[in-house]
């Protein structure tokens, strides 16, 4: 076996969608509307848990069109413009896209509206799992980390983590990857990405790395 690195080296990747996702669930915030963690402070909290060296953060996310939805474009450019200003963190977005989609809104006699159909849209991200997973596999080509650490419950990245295992072999080195996600006690079937390291973190933790400003 190829000789364990001391200190290792890390690169935390955000799947920024899905975490919010999943820490709202978790966590009980449905009135937060937009992401409010620090990414920074979150992954260098994660990292110094585990004795690791945060090299740097790489965050992905899709971005609303200013047309449908102007708060939350304002939102994204002001946040991920103050991301910027910090060289250890990267970004890639990509502008979401939408699908016109009907839904039946039932009977209310309490409110007295008949059963009825709406059209609303509906946002879709699309290529960002896709440009995260290539990420990883690159910078592990390129020996960039020693530990590839997902902010993602994506059972999508599981075959990412299978080829990272195939890096790790060919180039006769450690490598880890692992991924972090929201947890709390008696919550049953959350799980991280299969094969790798499972790194839950409670909402304490969570709630020292969220991040004050309001950038909308």
């Amino acid at each position: 076996m190829a000789a364990e690195p001391n200190p290792k080296r890390a690169v935390a990747f955000f799947d920024g969608q899905n975490l919010y996702r999943r820490a709202k669930a978790v966590f009980g915030h449905p009135a937060v509307r937009y992401p409010n963690y620090d990414v920074f402070q979150l992954a260098q909290t994660i990292c110094g848990s585990q004795g690791w060296n945060l090299d740097q953060v790489k965050f992905y996310t899709g971005v609303p069109d200013a047309v449908v939805d102007p708060v939350g474009r304002r939102f994204w450019d002001n946040k991920l413009a103050a991301m910027r200003r910090n060289p250890q963190v990267k970004v890639y977005s990509r502008s979401l896209r939408y699908q016109n989609e009907t839904i039946t809104v039932p009977d209310c006699p309490a409110c007295g509206t008949a059963q009825s159909d709406i059209s609303r849209y509906r946002a879709r991200e699309k290529g960002i799992d896709v440009r995260l997973a290539l990420d990883v596999v690159s910078l592990a080509l390129d020996k960039a980390y020693d530990v590839a650490l997902l902010f993602s419950q994506d059972q999508d990245l599981s075959e990412v983590a299978d080829e990272i295992r195939t890096i790790a072999r060919r180039q006769a080195r450690w490598i880890k990857i692992a991924s972090a996600f929201p947890d709390r006690p008696g919550l049953l079937g959350n799980v991280g990405i299969n094969r790798t390291d499972w790194l839950p973190f409670d909402q304490a933790t969570y709630a020292a790395c969220i991040d004050p400003t309001d950038y909308r």
